[in-house]
């Protein structure tokens, strides 16, 4: 761990004392989204953490980024609420203009803006990227929308939506990964002038929607590098994303064991406490190790992306690994609880 590693994972912890177990239960319970948290993070400068210095922010790689999310869970906080800024980051700044830049980034630097949406999923399309339905048809100006996207991830919170549309339709073009673009979308002043977003409620506190798009005009000045290549873009975006999402599984995985290592050494049966059983302490370090092996993934997977190397592989397996050890871990903290596990 580098000294700049330990600085981060310090300054987040500090900052996350401050919104404590019951901070996140009251919002959960309220089905809210936490504000004070993502005003705080975005005051103390780690959500522009990948913006470069001349822009407002710190100049950092998804290392660090990672880093961050990670000890935003692993201190019992939830990185979902703001993770998209970091990982749409990557997209504006490598295939972004100029021009974007300037307009935008110093803005997000300083909290004025959000960027914490990506509209790429569809009802009919899903996972099968290349059939979405969304066109984006050409005009004197720029293009016009028409379309649906769903379970797009904070875009009630979010200022500016990343949106892939279809610009060359599917039967027109020589691999069906061509023909696709990114727009950089301002919400606020397309919701009600061509974009209707309907929440969706889901049995977990996490804000997603539906959004409509009607018509909606785009200037040529918001699409986001070449016309066509949005595919290629798009893959580069998600690489980010599952390397910062291993991350975040990671924390929550730290913060399984930390929590149960506390309560199986506080925990009196027999009269002594259940950690100095074998069968209590076996899950518990098998979890741990499972742990410790995701997380070298996790930034062999940084090393890469930060380097420009291809990293598709890597970043997958990070994600892979580190989804299923906390998985385990919060399996194993579940069961040394036993019934207070429930609670």
């Amino acid at each position: 761990m580098t000294e700049l590693d330990a600085e981060l994972r310090y300054g987040v912890r500090k900052l996350c004392e401050r919104f404590g177990d019951g901070y996140w239960r009251e919002i959960d319970e309220q089905r809210a989204y936490p504000d004070a948290f993502v005003h705080a993070m975005t005051d103390a400068g780690y959500l522009a953490i990948l913006i470069p210095e001349v822009y407002g922010g710190s100049g950092l790689g998804i290392r660090e980024a990672s880093i961050v999310l990670e000890e935003i869970n692993r201190s019992g906080g939830n990185a979902a609420a703001c993770h998209a800024q970091m990982y749409i980051m990557g997209t504006l700044l490598r295939h972004g203009s100029e021009e974007q830049k300037r307009l935008y980034l110093p803005k997000i630097a300083a909290g004025e803006l959000r960027l914490q949406a990506f509209g790429v999923t569809e009802p009919d399309a899903g996972s099968d990227t290349t059939s979405i339905r969304t066109t984006a048809a050409r005009t004197g100006d720029g293009y016009i929308v028409n379309g649906q996207k769903i379970w797009t991830s904070r875009v009630q919170h979010s200022d500016l939506l990343l949106l892939l549309v279809r610009t060359t339709p599917l039967d027109q073009v020589a691999k069906r990964t061509d023909g696709l673009s990114l727009l950089l979308i301002d919400l606020r002043d397309a919701v009600g002038k061509g974009v209707t977003i309907k929440p969706i409620r889901t049995m977990i506190n996490h804000h997603t929607a539906e959004v409509f798009f009607d018509n909606l005009h785009v200037p040529f000045e918001q699409l986001v590098g070449e016309e066509g290549k949005g595919f290629r873009y798009l893959l580069d975006s998600l690489n980010a994303e599952r390397i910062l999402i291993a991350a975040e599984s990671l924390g929550d995985g730290y913060w399984f064991i930390e929590r149960t290592v506390q309560y199986a050494n506080q925990r009196i049966v027999f009269g002594r406490p259940i950690g100095q059983n074998q069968g209590v302490q076996f899950p518990i370090a098998q979890a741990y190790v499972n742990i410790q092996a995701a997380d070298l993934m996790r930034f062999r997977a940084a090393e890469l992306f930060d380097s420009n190397a291809p990293c598709g592989a890597e970043a997958n397996m990070a994600k892979l690994l580190a989804a299923d050890a906390a998985w385990q871990a919060a399996n194993t903290a579940l069961q040394t609880h036993g019934g207070f596990g429930f609670g």
